[in-house]
């Protein structure tokens, strides 16, 4: 015995520097790569849109950036810098060339020195945000221009970084910068609803909603899955999981009793506060699952699948399906709640402008009580 425990950890021992020296290696060749790719550029590309541009760029970049200065020393560093992290790069030396650049071409941020012949910084912001305001542009400048740089926000500009930088200063800076613009672009998005097979290991995303194939939708937003036997599993949809965001607690219908379509079946909790969730079928509820209050969390990642709450064993399948909603009837469904959704959250929290508005992963968990079961009630008490 105490040699096949030996002989265990030795094996465990063995995969753990196995696996630690592939991952070493990885990391090395993609460096290599990235240095090689990096030493390329290094050679002018006399393209015609940009006579002085120099492009560094690395498959499936972080973000594709474009950096405009007259000191190729600055440049020199943004490229050595940010190309071996992971981004792509280009490179030039004027606004006139910049300019022409993201006129055909795609990049997530420009950077922008302040001070330059011909055409400023100031310029090249103002410019930018009107022929490409998805483009987020960043200020490059010195101690003396701060204030010139802070104006540049207030023509769009997100954001400056102050030269002279470390290498940790501007890999942070850029981090954080694109972590802001992501989260921005998130927030932005016009949620989608599409149907898709997903599992307890695909997390959903927050700017878009998923009904799993062949799964009905009842108007309370419960999920109805038919099994084999002809049993009905029954959870919360994504539109009430995302909408409700943190979930403490379910009560559970009692074992073996009997339930008719539109009765409360089962009870999710937030904190002091709970929501009754309508059956979407009539029959016997034939088995509770237990096993997803040991791990609330996982419905985060899909409220389908294995996280179902309980099953019925249904008795009026032929007559009470048609009522529910599959396919892009669930869709078109799902698509007429959000905006009904939208409408009365901000008539309640006296929004007025639509495009302050932002649809948000557990947006009522965070409402005043009254107006928390007014939402509640109106969506998923139906």
């Amino acid at each position: 015995m105490p040699l096949f425990i030996l002989a265990l950890v030795l094996f465990i021992v063995a995969d753990v520097v196995i696996r630690f020296t592939i991952k070493k290696m990885n990391e090395k060749k993609l460096r290599k790569e990235r240095e090689d790719i990096l030493q390329e550029s290094i050679q002018l590309d006399f393209s015609k849109e940009a006579v002085s541009l120099k492009r560094a760029d690395v498959p499936n970049p972080k973000a594709r950036i474009l950096c405009v200065d007259d000191e190729d020393v600055i440049l020199d560093s943004f490229r050595k810098i940010l190309v071996l992290d992971g981004y792509a790069i280009d490179t030039v030396n004027s606004g006139a060339e910049a300019l022409n650049l993201i006129k055909s071409l795609h990049y997530d941020f420009l950077f922008t020195d302040l001070k330059m012949p011909e055409m400023d910084g100031v310029e090249v912001t103002k410019l930018v945000k009107h022929l490409r305001p998805d483009i987020d542009v960043i200020i490059i400048t010195g101690y003396a221009t701060v204030e010139t740089a802070v104006d540049c926000m207030k023509l769009g500009a997100m954001d400056y970084v102050q030269k002279p930088f470390t290498e940790d200063e501007l890999l942070g800076f850029t981090k954080k910068s694109l972590i802001k613009r992501q989260d921005r672009i998130q927030k932005q998005l016009k949620p989608r609803v599409h149907i898709a097979h997903l599992t307890e290991k695909e997390k959903l995303g927050a700017g878009e909603f998923a009904i799993p194939g062949g799964v009905f939708i009842s108007e309370g937003h419960c999920w109805a899955s038919i099994g084999q036997d002809g049993t009905v599993k029954v959870g919360i949809d994504d539109f009430a999981k995302k909408l409700i965001g943190k979930i403490t607690g379910i009560d559970f219908p009692n074992l073996g009793m009997n339930i008719i379509k539109g009765q409360p079946l089962f009870t999710i909790k937030q904190g002091n506060r709970s929501i009754q969730f309508l059956s979407p079928v009539s029959g016997q509820v034939k088995n509770i699952n237990h096993e997803l209050v040991e791990d609330l969390e996982a419905m985060d990642f899909t409220p389908y699948e294995k996280n179902w709450i309980c099953s019925i064993d249904s008795d009026k399948l032929d007559t009470e399906l048609t009522q529910l909603k599959i396919g892009k009837n669930a869709v078109n469904f799902y698509q007429e709640d959000i905006e009904k959704y939208i409408d009365r959250i901000k008539e309640l929290i006296k929004s007025d402008a639509p495009e302050s508005f932002e649809l948000q992963w557990g947006q009522i968990e965070n409402l005043e009580e009254k107006n928390w079961y007014i939402i509640t009630g109106e969506f998923f008490r139906k």
